[in-house]
């Protein structure tokens, strides 16, 4: 049987789903990171205001983490409809509850207007930001894995990796133009709401692009398979539906040392871009005496760069495979993190972008094969769930905490020093997470098969020999 992913699909085509994928990728991250600036920069004064200044921001920086806390729940929800439904109709979902809720962040009234009710509110509204990107990960690179050529997978499905950096460049470089423009009190009384609102019309223009795009065709092809197995199997076929009602259920039984390692993998690229990213804004501006703008600027200039190293080790993860590149990029961040603090010590402008914008691209090269690399660990019907699993559960104990665990060691300590154990440890982790996985870039995707897909005559030996 031919494989959907062994001939390569017309360039036109591809593209256009690269497309779809990077832009609304690239909002819903837009929307994410515009969160987590603002939380370092302005919510602390309206939503905490009674909190001394770091309190606050250790205040503002835990809401930031309940968007995290959240992101499991979406990778369930929408793992289990994905793989039962199809990657498209559960994209144009994610993409609408994450517009939604960012748009309305920006017409939440403060403290200082509704009292206690405003922070509620607004770890409310985080809440369904992060439910929404939970879902949108896992289906966004699986659309683009599944249609891409197998030859070139690893640089076709790093595209929806850059919606990450250009979701930052956006919300960072907003927020950048809006403080340059506006006084500290303009902006904290009412600028600080323009790039919430601006939401609504980037989603309009991402839905626009994701409902022309198809199905994936991997996905399609399980289906059908799937369904003439039930008919050809009629005896067997409640043991196979409840398999494929319930992937989550798959999942832990035929790939849960996929998930583990997906979830060590994630380790040192989700704490260390958070800490490169977000709680910068706060040590740059507390201990190096950086200026709001001045670190806004560097994380702009190095997002820009990010962007565009991400294909190119997407690209090199096609020719040396997924593990070499994944683990240059987790040993590398953590033999940057000290010379990283010490650049920013400087307070130079041009130390910091050079600390940033290195740290960036040494985190592009464990984000870049991501994508591909955990959509090879899984079977067709059960890809969605498991990626998702893999990522998002993993994000709770990574990304959500980090800028709050870098403030109150920071808070603590008054040194850098523990943050960069704390982000080398993680390094540590993943190492060996990659380091026990198998290498998965010659795998096709249309041939990866779980025992719940298989023929129920070959289920018992399909059991000993799991993909």
């Amino acid at each position: 049987m031919a494989s959907a992913t062994t001939a390569p699909p017309p360039p036109g085509n591809l593209k256009r789903i690269v497309a779809a994928s990077l832009i609304g990728t690239t909002i819903e991250w837009y929307d994410f990171f515009l969160y987590g600036s603002a939380a370092a920069l302005v919510f602390n004064k309206l939503f905490f205001p009674e909190s001394d200044p770091l309190v606050g921001t250790l205040l503002s920086f835990l809401t930031y983490a309940v968007g995290f806390a959240a992101r499991p729940l979406g990778a369930l929800v929408f793992g289990h409809y994905g793989d039962r439904l199809g990657r498209k109709k559960l994209l144009v979902l994610s993409l609408l509850l994450m517009g939604g809720a960012t748009f309305a962040i920006g017409l939440l009234p403060t403290h200082a207007t509704v009292g206690s009710a405003a922070p509620v509110l607004l770890t409310v509204l985080r809440l369904v930001q992060g439910f929404a990107l939970g879902g949108e990960w896992g289906g966004a690179v699986l659309l683009v894995s599944e249609h891409g050529d197998a030859r070139r997978r690893g640089f076709w499905a790093s595209w929806p990796q850059t919606g990450a950096p250009a979701g930052q460049l956006l919300a960072t470089g907003v927020l950048s133009l809006l403080t340059a423009l506006l006084s500290d009190g303009a902006f904290n009384t009412w600028g600080w709401r323009i790039p919430f609102l601006l939401s609504g019309v980037l989603v309009i223009v991402g839905l626009w692009i994701r409902l022309s795009v198809d199905e994936s065709p991997v996905f399609k092809q399980a289906l059908a398979q799937a369904e003439a197995r039930k008919v050809a199997h009629a005896d067997t076929a409640t043991a196979t539906d409840a398999a494929e009602k319930l992937p989550l259920v798959s999942v832990l039984r035929h790939h849960w040392r996929d998930v583990l390692v997906a979830m060590g993998a994630r380790m040192a690229e989700n704490i260390s871009y958070y800490v490169i990213t977000a709680f910068i804004l706060v040590y740059a501006t507390t201990s190096a005496g950086v200026s709001k703008q001045t670190a806004l600027n560097a994380v702009l200039i190095a997002s820009a760069v990010h962007f565009a190293v991400i294909p190119a080790w997407g690209a090199l993860s096609d020719h040396v495979g997924r593990r070499p590149v994944y683990l240059l990029g987790a040993v590398g961040i953590g033999l940057w993190m000290f010379p990283f603090f010490s650049l920013i010590d400087t307070g130079g402008f041009g130390n910091l972008i050079l600390a940033v914008t290195v740290g960036l691209v040494l985190h592009g090269a464990m984000y870049a094969p991501q994508a591909a690399f955990f959509s090879e660990m899984f079977a067709t019907r059960m890809r969605y769930s498991g990626a998702s699993i893999g990522a998002q559960f993993a994000s709770v104990a990574a990304g959500a905490p980090a800028p709050l665990i870098a403030t109150a060691l920071l808070s603590d300590y008054g040194s850098s020093t523990p943050i960069a154990l704390y982000v080398i440890a993680a390094a540590v982790v993943t190492v060996i997470a990659v380091g026990a996985a198998k290498e998965t870039r010659h795998r096709d995707l249309a041939d990866v098969e779980s025992p719940a897909d298989a023929d129920p005559a070959t289920t018992r030996a399909a059991d000993a020999h799991t993909v």
